[in-house]
């Protein structure tokens, strides 16, 4: 597997990003994950977009971090957001999405950000148990563009230890 840096707007990131959001349309019921993204968002050093592609260089799993700080959603200073982390249904099973964070949590890191957070939600839970097992714990406090939804599960890692 070969992980690469990508812009959002990759046309691979832009299939996978279809996927996923179809995927969110039939778990949850509705259009999928309207959160406002832009592509600059993930740009170095604010933030960064991984593809994974497998041997014979088909697209098989993404995701992203951004820069977030103290705003009115509920982010703090400091705060790295995990965005559109996907595999596609026949990548999943060989630990793609966890060498997938691996590498997110290891960029934020070096670009100075101290807590990994993210949302995910009540119907994703290959994804809660994922996180749960990285070392991520839910937060009191929720944060996001879904923060007032009941379904919504925000979590959080430190970056640095204390």
């Amino acid at each position: 597997m070969n992980i690469r840096p990508r812009r959002f707007d990759h046309p691979d990131a832009v299939k996978l990003n279809d996927q996923v959001q179809l995927e969110y349309a039939e778990r949850y019921g509705d259009e999928g994950d309207v959160t406002p993204l832009d592509p600059a968002m993930f740009d170095p050093p604010h933030g960064l977009y991984l593809l994974a592609y497998d041997e014979q260089e088909r697209p098989v799993a993404t995701g992203g971090w951004r820069t977030q700080d103290r705003n009115p959603e509920g982010y703090e200073d400091g705060d790295a957001e995990i965005k559109r982390m996907f595999v596609i249904p026949e990548g999943r099973g060989r630990g793609l999405a966890r060498r997938m964070l691996a590498a997110l949590e290891e960029d934020a890191r070096a670009a100075g950000r101290t807590r990994m957070v993210l949302e995910t939600g009540d119907q994703q839970p290959e994804a809660v148990a994922l996180y749960t097992s990285c070392g991520y714990t839910v937060c009191e406090v929720k944060f996001g563009h879904y923060r007032t939804y009941d379904s919504s599960i925000c979590m959080a890692k430190p970056l640095r230890q204390p």
